[in-house]
């Protein structure tokens, strides 16, 4: 199977300071990638690499088989529209409302007619979960839980095939992030996307995620998250078998069949 994204030797560097040292990888279609690691290890920075937000030190990032690292400016923007984007703290424009958020995009890569962009952005609504009196409220007046799936209805609004979520649980209750998860499941199976997660949260990773990208040591370690928690790796053995793993993992072998 052809990857989606494939990621070849990736070197970033500040000053002195090497993050990502030969990083490799590949993200499937139709797959669920999750990444994770440790203060400093450079997941938002693999992150923006990968969304074309940051030009590597050195190495390929291909995206739908185009190397980004060597496009310029007009097509990046070409290909930024194949993927949407929500970041940790959902960065709505908080003058705008709900639907303004979600129409954005839109409005911005093309001429629609009011009552077409208004039906648009009532389909992405629907699709993300969201009750429809929601579109006229402003952030401000949105619990955790909508303001996330409204950034998720304003990255689906171009139709991209690639999601990208930052820390898509992050300040959620356990009930809102189930919730969020299962939504993130029916989107990647009713929309055929690709997904891929930076997340903290071991329930995240084992409700969703296909495949799992560690970085330690400034390198990457990928594998499903079966093998991942079978990995001797000092680092990973603290992350997922500690307290917290020791409570999720289990749960994780029984819905997987292991």
């Amino acid at each position: 199977m052809q990857p989606l994204i494939s990621l070849r030797d990736i070197v970033n560097r500040f000053g002195a300071q090497v993050v990502h040292d030969g990083v490799s990888l590949d993200v499937l279609p139709g797959e669920i990638f999750g990444i994770v690691g440790g203060s400093g290890s450079g997941k938002s920075v693999l992150l923006k690499t990968m969304l074309g937000l940051r030009r590597p030190t050195s190495g390929t990032v291909e995206v739908e088989g185009r190397d980004i690292t060597a496009m310029n400016d007009e097509e990046l923007r070409e290909v930024k529209r194949r993927y949407g984007v929500t970041f940790q703290q959902g960065a709505l424009f908080t003058s705008l409302t709900v639907a303004e958020n979600v129409a954005l995009p839109v409005a911005e890569a093309m001429d629609l007619e009011e009552e077409a962009l208004a039906s648009l952005v009532e389909l992405r609504l629907r699709m993300v979960g969201l009750p429809l009196d929601a579109a006229g409220k402003y952030p401000a007046q949105l619990s955790g839980g909508m303001v996330k799936r409204t950034a998720v209805a304003r990255a689906l609004a171009l139709d991209p095939v690639l999601l990208f979520l930052d820390e898509p649980t992050a300040g959620l209750d356990p009930i809102a992030a189930e919730s969020f998860d299962t939504l993130v499941l029916y989107l990647r199976d009713t929309l055929h996307l690709t997904v891929v997660m930076v997340t903290h949260d071991l329930d995240t990773l084992a409700r969703t995620c296909d495949r799992v990208a560690v970085l330690v040591d400034g390198k990457v370690i990928v594998d499903t998250l079966e093998g991942i928690v079978r990995n001797d790796h000092p680092w990973i053995r603290q992350y997922f078998h500690g307290a917290r793993g020791r409570e999720v993992l289990p749960a994780v072998e029984e819905r997987r069949g292991a």
